[in-house]
């Protein structure tokens, strides 16, 4: 008996199962919704699911379902965009050009420039990041550094990832005429939010140096790597990222601080202050070099 009636009420169960009808959403109510999706932007949406839900908690199941198909479509597009995308496309950065002050081995006004580049793939991250600073007075060049860095990131999953690192750096008046590092280990993004976030990375590395006293030194080191960013409002956002390389000779430690204020569409300026400290510079070098830059950046 109990079989037969669950045989006769499955229609209905089923029925009651089934997505929630977009008909239930009141006509003004889905009008503001469809045209918030059509935007694309998250923050509006969001905004008037709030309100919408306010006033029509009845069709609160069908409102839900509606932004859900949206974000399911989102990211299937976005899915299908980086596998179909190629080994040039999807790259997204900044370039940095602009005027320092450093103080400690060189006292003197220069220029400075950056490109800093990043594409996210579905399991990959990569990121080039080239510097150079340089200046020169009555034909005299007293201030030359060079940076390159390549960092790929296999996404273990949306907080964890392996990354790769290989740094070139120049700067005689640091004391060394080349240095190259490599280091693998692990990263943790122990923040990943819309206004703050933070990673963390940790490995062994290893460092070939060729000082200025003729002196080449080649030894294991730890890694460590501390990015941190916050968005202060809408156009202002802090920057500080933290690098050390630990080892039995000479140690480095580097800490950038960068406030950023966007001041039309792509462009924005900002103010660093960069601190480098070597452990044991070749004699006649100081152990601390700070540059301060200011520079007009083009994001894209």
């Amino acid at each position: 008996m109990r079989f037969l009636f669950l045989l006769a009420a499955a229609p209905f169960l089923l029925a009651n199962t089934g997505d929630p009808d977009p008909a239930l959403i009141p006509p003004a109510v889905k009008a503001m919704l469809d045209a918030a999706v059509a935007s694309g932007n998250e923050n509006d949406i969001s905004t008037i699911v709030r309100y919408a839900l306010n006033a029509s908690p009845e069709a609160a199941d069908a409102i839900n379902a509606v932004v859900e198909a949206w974000r399911d479509e989102k990211s299937a597009s976005k899915t299908r965009t980086v596998r179909e995308a190629g080994v040039f496309d999807l790259w997204r950065g900044r370039a940095e050009l602009g005027g320092y002050a450093t103080t400690g081995n060189t006292d003197n006004l220069g220029v400075t420039a950056i490109i800093d580049l990043t594409r996210e793939g579905l399991q990959w991250r990569h990121k080039v990041y080239l510097q150079a600073d340089y200046q020169e007075a009555s034909n005299v060049t007293n201030r030359e550094h060079y940076l390159a860095r390549y960092e790929p990131n296999y996404k273990l999953n949306a907080d964890i990832y392996v990354y790769g690192s290989a740094l070139y750096e120049s700067d005689k008046f640091l004391g060394y005429f080349n240095r190259y590092s490599g280091s693998a280990g692990a990263g943790y993004s122990v923040i990943r939010g819309r206004r703050v976030t933070l990673d963390l990375e940790l490995g062994p590395a290893f460092r070939h140096t060729e000082f200025t006293d003729d002196t080449i030194e080649s030894s294991l080191a730890a890694r460590g790597n501390v990015n941190f960013g916050w968005k202060l409002t809408n156009a202002i956002s802090l920057n500080q990222t933290t690098s050390a390389y630990l080892q039995e000779f000479n140690s480095t430690v580097s800490s950038v601080t960068g406030l950023n204020a966007r001041l039309l569409g792509p462009l924005s300026a900002q103010m660093s202050y960069t601190v480098q400290y070597e452990s044991q510079p070749p004699v006649g070098r100081r152990t601390t070099d700070t540059t301060t830059r200011a520079s007009l950046v083009y994001s894209f």
